[in-house]
């Protein structure tokens, strides 16, 4: 059975933080991956030397942030995610996190569909010269996403059908599906073959694991007992000390 692995969200756990302080404070609390969101506004370099000193794994980073619902800026996406895939080459990354872009108003629902499964389609051929797994992100549009198209996992997955592709699955993010949807542990269990990649966060309040209605040991064995090969990616603002809570969090994870 396949080990479960977390990896840390620089961005989040230490924002505003030097990239080679957060990594090494990653090392320290005993996990050896993380990943970050926008690497067109940083210092990749800087990033590399920090990863290959601490001997890390860089789990995910994000393609640009352009709407796939909105067929008339497919080819801007497309030219972002060639140049995403050339980064995350670069950084010896296999997985690539997508949002899809906030709802069209006046456009139907069906139409929006199909001009984020035509545009993911189209992705296809580069993310299979690439090696490179693209993950679209379904939100919640009742706390932090409002106007976003993507909300429910069951409309993420039949996507994922209609692409059928292996290089474009699912990045599930707890935090977010237990705010639109609940279900979690049948959810996932039922399409864990469509998810390439986790995040999480305490809800409410998107803080550390530990906090409020999610226990999160239950859903991770159940996605252990799926025999996940992927990250789970800790994408959190800590409460309290954040090395100190990584620590507790890493323990999580030990065989």
């Amino acid at each position: 059975m396949n080990q479960l692995r977390p990896s840390v969200c620089i961005d989040a756990v230490f924002e505003g933080l030097a990239p080679g302080d957060a990594i090494e404070l990653v090392k320290e609390a005993g996990i050896s991956a993380i990943e970050f969101w926008g690497w067109w506004d940083r210092d990749l370099a800087e990033i590399e030397a920090a990863r290959n000193k601490a001997g890390m794994e860089i789990s995910a980073c994000c393609t640009k942030f352009i709407s796939l619902v909105d067929a008339s800026l497919r080819g801007q996406y497309l030219a972002g995610l060639e140049a995403s895939i050339q980064a995350a080459q670069r950084l010896n990354c296999q997985t690539l996190i997508s949002q899809v872009g906030d709802a069209l108003p006046g456009v139907s629902r069906a139409d929006q569909h199909a001009a984020l499964v035509e545009g993911l389609r189209e992705a296809v051929p580069m993310l299979e010269a690439g090696q490179v797994t693209l993950v679209i992100e379904p939100l919640n549009e009742l706390i932090d996403h409002q106007g976003y198209y993507l909300v429910r996992s069951d409309e993420a997955f039949q996507i994922i059908d209609e692409v059928d592709s292996p290089n474009v699955k699912v990045v599930f993010d707890i935090y977010h599906q237990q705010i639109s949807e609940g279900q979690l542990i049948a959810n996932i269990r039922n399409n864990i073959e469509k998810i390439a990649h986790f995040h999480a966060a305490g809800n409410p309040g998107r803080n550390e694991l530990t906090c409020g209605e999610l226990h999160y040991p239950s859903i991770f064995d159940a996605i252990q007992e799926c025999d996940y090969d992927g990250y789970v990616g800790l994408e959190y603002w800590p409460l309290n000390d954040a090395a100190t809570g990584l620590r507790e969090i890493a323990k999580w994870f030990e065989s």
